[in-house]
């Protein structure tokens, strides 16, 4: 059985470690009310933005359809992969990083490239798949300015050519304990799923329909990439606040058995010393 020292040692310890995570966890809360307020305050109006943009999308005609609408031969996929710029969030960018692998092998690794968002994607991913850019500073000031800045990249490489297709893997958040990863399609923008969709809206295009697609679905695709960010900041909050929940819980049944332990110790320490002392005063009587 160890001795009393190091048992003390290892308590204090793990006390420490107990408390560092309590405060984490405190920190991750208050992060995550800001965070959550903001997503869902957001989520309605990008859903809408998003259902128009599909039922104006499908009565697009010429160039202003082929611009953002074109269905090419996917020989080149961009994946834009939104991490953390820290760990100590349980699963949180595992998954991500997973689903990433997952959609290199289905499209072929010499065919997909990868546009990190956060440094634990690009980190994890520069050594065996081709990062062409990483934006971790993103977390530094977290607007729809900044992330429409680099929204506009990722449309300029696809209306460029260079990418036939471009999606978004990400953490969208449900609840603090709830986080799942979505793959979602960004450019070329997604046909409607259903004619009767299209057929129910009816719309009048004022001042007309090319000013409309010119300015509505640049900032369609900026809202887009702005919520997933947001999705999956929240998320991160979410993770980190789960992960270091149960971790405080572990360090402090891990505290526990260890007093427990040291008790077993101590008991068992004052027992043999009694024992010596009984017996040293018998050898004395003899």
């Amino acid at each position: 059985m160890a001795n009393l020292k190091e048992i003390r040692n290892r308590i204090s310890s793990v006390s420490s470690t107990m408390q560092i995570t309590s405060a984490m966890k405190m920190v991750s809360a208050a992060k995550l009310k800001k965070a959550q307020d903001a997503i869902t305050a957001m989520r309605p109006y990008a859903e809408k933005l998003t259902e128009l943009i599909q039922n104006l999308s499908a009565s697009l005609e010429g160039d202003f359809a082929g611009k953002y609408t074109q269905q090419r031969e996917v020989k080149k996929v961009l994946v834009v992969a939104i991490t953390s710029n820290r760990g100590l969030c349980g699963a949180f960018n595992a998954n991500v990083l997973k689903q990433v692998r997952a959609l290199s092998e289905i499209y072929g690794q010499d065919n997909v490239g990868i546009f990190a968002i956060g440094k634990k994607a690009n980190d994890a991913l520069h050594k065996t798949n081709y990062v062409i850019a990483n934006r971790s500073d993103i977390y530094d000031d977290l607007t729809f300015d900044n992330a429409a800045h680099i929204a506009e990249s990722l449309t300029h490489l696809f209306v460029d050519g260079e990418y036939d297709k471009i999606e978004l893997v990400y953490n969208q958040f449900k609840n603090a304990a709830t986080q799942v990863v979505v793959t979602e399609q960004f450019l070329p923008l997604a046909p409607l799923e259903s004619k009767e969709v299209a057929a129910s809206s009816d719309y009048i295009f004022e001042p007309s329909k090319e000013e409309i697609v010119l300015t509505l679905i640049p900032k369609s695709l900026k809202t887009q990439l702005y919520k997933a960010i947001r999705d999956s900041f929240a998320s991160e909050h979410g993770a980190r606040m789960t992960a270091m929940h149960k971790a405080t819980d572990n360090a402090t049944d891990l505290r526990n058995q260890l007093k427990l332990t040291y008790n077993k110790a101590r008991q068992a320490a004052i027992t043999g010393e009694i024992l010596e002392i009984v017996g040293g005063a018998e050898a004395l009587n003899n």
